[in-house]
């Protein structure tokens, strides 16, 4: 009897000096993916998002700190279609982390899941910042980013299959919760339709697709490329001509160029959060289909 209790006592200290089951760790190229990986994974995952809303994802450091994120994480979660493509790829290979290569099942792209627009015939310089893939910034049509999450929900049941029902449960709960707010969001956007608008980069294109807004101009001649004096005298010739409702401006642009284009042609400047984390209202993925939407229709009384 006595050698029994022992023996039930020294299992018990056993079950209760094991650690409980770690979260696996992601390391999210932006704050959009780092987002859906937190809804998706819940207490599962341990979530580090490697840029804010207040950067150009194209041109991010690959500093030592980040380095040492990628060496331990389990998953990246990258956007892809080559928006990373200045700092990703050495970020991955000074990690050492075989893990998170391309390729393995610890390296995920959100643009794998969908299909791209703006897909260029040909490449060259004299272009701008083109990506030759396509235009990589899918996280603006709601649609595109239910089918991220699909795809995000199987790799995370992939990568940690003992919470395999897990990870379909919240999965499922979160398509149940965003389809419903697509239905809310069209139907609230439906005045927006025709709208025109000018932008300041290409990076608004699936929002415009998405509600039927008329991208009349961009304040960039080339993605990428400063606009000139001689280009911006002919954007004001023309738009006075064509006077439009709004000029759109992300949280990460400089005000400058959209301020003095406002002043000439008589056209507010809307500041969208763009990516979650780009204005106060924007704290997820739903507050930053929320914002941007209340913003719009705004301006647009």
């Amino acid at each position: 009897m006595f050698n029994r209790i022992i023996q039930a006592c020294l299992a018990a200290a056993f079950l209760i000096a094991q650690p409980a089951q770690a979260a696996i760790k992601v390391l999210a190229t932006t704050a959009d993916w780092g987002s859906l990986a937190t809804e998706l994974g819940g207490d599962k995952v341990n979530v580090y998002t490697a840029t804010s809303a207040l950067q150009d994802v194209h041109q991010v450091d690959a500093k030592p700190s980040l380095v040492a994120r990628a060496r331990n994480a389990d998953l990246v979660v990258a956007n892809g279609a080559d928006l990373e493509i200045g700092w990703l790829p050495v970020l991955l290979q000074e990690s050492g982390n075989p893990k998170i290569q391309p390729g393995t099942p610890g390296y995920f792209e959100a643009t794998s899941a969908v299909r791209l627009v703006d897909i260029p015939t040909s490449v060259d310089r004299s272009m701008g910042d083109i990506h030759p893939l396509g235009n990589p910034h899918v996280q603006l049509d709601p649609h595109d980013v239910a089918a991220v999450a699909k795809a995000l929900t199987a790799r995370l049941a992939t990568v940690d299959a003992a919470n395999a029902a897990y990870y379909q449960a919240r999965g499922n709960d979160f398509q149940t919760r965003w389809q419903q707010a697509i239905t809310r969001w069209e139907a609230a956007a439906a005045p927006l339709k025709g709208v025109p608008v000018v932008v300041i980069h290409m990076d608004q294109r699936y929002l415009t697709r998405w509600l039927g807004l008329n991208q009349v101009a961009a304040i960039e001649p080339k993605p990428g490329v400063p606009p000139s004096a001689g280009y911006l005298g002919q954007l004001v010739a023309k738009l006075s001509a064509d006077k439009p409702k709004m000029i759109l401006r992300n949280a990460y642009n400089d005000s400058k160029a959209a301020d003095w284009l406002s002043d000439k042609v008589g056209a507010p400047v809307v500041l969208l959060p763009f990516s979650v984390g780009g204005t106060p209202g924007a704290k997820d993925l739903f507050g930053l289909f929320d914002d941007t939407l209340n913003r719009l229709l705004a301006a647009n009384k």
